[in-house]
């Protein structure tokens, strides 16, 4: 394992347990923290990093591109979330939610492709 992949280990664990470790003293500012975009940030300096000079500007458009678009059919998760949890359950509201997700995906690369937007 090359110190580069243990670095990236590390910063991805660090995050978590920041984010989960702050929801212990406020739900507001854990919720917050969570919001803010750190996995995209960490992973737009890798692909930064680690891309070939040419392609570099490219590689990390086309990445916030597609983040931007697949972050929308997440959204409604997070409002959904509490009634699926009082519904189903901890787990159950955790299985609806990717169901939820995965289906408004599906919606949304339809609906996208008929106006040339191909995810």
């Amino acid at each position: 394992m090359t110190l580069k992949l243990i670095l990236k280990y590390l910063l991805s664990a660090g995050v978590i347990t920041l984010v989960s470790e702050m929801v212990k003293r406020s739900d507001k500012l854990g919720a917050l923290l969570a919001a803010l975009p750190f996995v995209s940030i960490i992973t737009l300096f890798w692909v930064h990093y680690e891309s070939a000079p040419e392609i570099r500007a490219q590689k990390t458009a086309d990445h916030m591109y597609y983040i931007f678009w697949y972050v929308l059919p997440t959204l409604p998760m997070f409002l959904l979330f509490p009634w699926f949890q009082r519904w189903w359950g901890f787990y159950g509201a955790l299985g609806g939610s990717a169901v939820l997700t995965l289906l408004l995906f599906a919606l949304l690369r339809s609906v996208g492709a008929r106006f040339g937007l191909m995810l």
